[in-house]
């Protein structure tokens, strides 16, 4: 089951690499040859409750933009949504972040929004206090706490969640190089257990509708 899931999970990830070219303004999604469509997500086409893989996530040792020390423990008690991503992201990583808060703004009324992280799979550049400037945009959600590590603590926590990142060099970038990387939203419980997860293909609407489901039960 974990083996299928993973297929799944590493059939959407998404390249930064080609962010020079004229016809990619950033990330582009990238499916391996061989391995099964991604899963499309929420309306008709499936719905959100049927996404929940309990193979997917685990424990996580971290360190937060404010210098804290956190692991899974931190969270629980809430539902959280975890982003994979880094601060040097062109657009994939702020448009995914911008689409959150926009589909906690669409939440009913009395239904509050999970907490949120962002974990960087850029350790190198990502230190605590370039996160806690970059979770401070007017249009991310608001709270967002951003997560960082040793390059080892790092990897354990995606490895936890199969996400999947790798860095791509750009010698003649000024940023020097792009992180290749999954980018998927993963819902956890108050349980820390996944609940479920939205792709590229979620907008604000259908996220706003699958956390309102969710979170009303």
């Amino acid at each position: 089951m974990l083996h299928i899931a993973a297929m799944l999970f590493r059939s959407i990830a998404f390249s930064c690499a080609s962010v020079a070219t004229a016809f990619l303004a950033g990330c582009s999604p990238t499916s391996s040859p061989g391995e099964p469509a991604p899963p499309t997500s929420g309306g008709a086409q499936a719905s959100c409750l049927s996404r929940a893989y309990p193979e997917i996530g685990g424990p996580i040792s971290l360190v937060s933009h404010t210098g804290e020390r956190v692991t899974e423990e931190n969270f629980k008690g809430h539902p959280t949504l975890i982003y994979f991503g880094f601060t040097y992201c062109p657009d994939v990583c702020p448009m995914t972040l911008v689409t959150v808060e926009r589909a906690y703004e669409k939440l009913p009324e009395g239904v509050q929004p999970p907490q949120t992280l962002l974990i960087s799979v850029d350790p190198e550049r990502d230190t605590p206090e370039a996160l806690a400037a970059y979770v401070e945009a007017p249009r991310f959600p608001k709270d967002l706490t951003g997560l960082t590590g040793t390059p080892e603590e790092v990897r354990a926590a995606a490895d936890e969640f199969v996400a999947d990142y790798s860095k791509v060099d750009q010698p003649d970038s000024q940023a020097d190089y792009t992180m290749d990387h999954t980018s998927l939203l993963y819902l956890m419980d108050e349980d820390w257990q996944l609940k479920t997860f939205f792709t590229h293909e979620d907008t604000d609407e259908t996220i706003a509708a699958c956390l309102g489901e969710i979170l009303t039960k």
